[in-house]
């Protein structure tokens, strides 16, 4: 059991998902663009399952928001539902492509990251939260997807070594 740990993704990708828990809470607070705060969790969730697909996505987004849940103090699980689906969406925009190209991976992350904080505020009318939808709405989903697309070149290698994926290695044919 302990060797199926340590083979399995989640080995790599709960030290990662605390650095970057640790820096969501830390610096990127305070980086705003537009007043808004870059969810650079979600967009690990989405480039992972860019990277990895859409089962590995599903699965990297929850754990990484169990991880953020437990980090910032939010109802256990809310976060793993919108994380997940985040890279469930990305994966699943990935089938469309063998290998993709990086601004392919990028526009797929992008894609994820926006569904993703597009599904926070029903979680939370799930959960019981009085008034869950922001209204600057409308500025936050693109600034998010945005952030996520610029932070994709370096987060979908991270996602696919986090979820043990190695890239496709095409041969000619022999003749």
């Amino acid at each position: 059991m302990i060797a199926a740990f340590l083979q399995g993704p989640l080995f790599r990708l709960i030290p990662v998902g605390i650095m970057l828990v640790a820096l969501q809470r830390t610096l990127f607070v305070d980086l705003r663009p537009a007043d808004v705060v870059v969810q650079v969790v979600l967009a690990l969730a989405a480039a992972a399952g860019a990277g990895a697909g859409s089962e590995r996505g599903a699965l990297a987004g929850f754990v990484l928001g169990l991880l953020f849940d437990l980090g910032v103090g939010t109802p256990l699980g809310s976060s793993s539902v919108t994380m997940g689906l985040a890279g469930f969406t990305a994966g699943y925009v990935r089938s469309i492509t063998i290998d993709p190209q990086w601004w392919l991976a990028a526009l797929f992350t992008a894609i994820g990251a926006g569904v993703g904080e597009l599904a926070i505020p029903v979680v939370r009318t799930f959960i019981g939260e009085i008034d869950p939808f922001d209204p600057r709405l409308r500025t936050i989903v693109p600034v998010v997807a945005a952030g996520a697309a610029v932070l994709s070149p370096a987060f979908v290698p991270l996602g696919r070594w986090c979820m043990r994926i190695k890239r496709v290695e095409w041969k000619a044919p022999a003749e």
